[in-house]
């Protein structure tokens, strides 16, 4: 079977990530707070959710995973390269540090539940 070539997953978050790496704007913010929890909660409702409906449309389930994972951290990303734009509050790395824990708790919890 010829699978043809398309831009993966890691890559798309990649993208908005390596962009950001020279973002002169960042955030000036701790480890903790109530937004770090917004950040873990909303990633892992974001990867179990980009999980079930790429099961529903006939993923395995090792591939649905992946996908709900991806989509969590590409929209953590994206959000960060939202937050770094002139008159936000700046990239932070804390807050994607966050996102990606808590894509990585999504992915778990989907896994397990299967």
């Amino acid at each position: 079977m010829h699978r043809g070539r398309r831009l993966s997953l890691p890559a798309l978050w990649l993208l908005p990530l390596l962009w950001c790496t020279g973002c002169s704007h960042l955030a000036q913010d701790n480890w903790t707070g109530r937004d770090k929890t917004q950040h873990f909660v909303g990633s892992a409702l974001l990867a179990v959710a980009g999980s079930a409906v790429a099961e529903h449309q006939s993923a395995s389930p090792a591939r649905s995973r992946n996908i709900g994972f991806g989509l969590s951290i590409t929209f953590g990303a994206l959000k960060e390269a939202w937050d770094s734009r002139p008159g936000g509050t700046g990239w932070s790395w804390k807050d994607f540090t966050w996102d990606v824990a808590g894509a990585a708790a999504g992915y778990s919890l989907y896994a397990l539940s299967n």
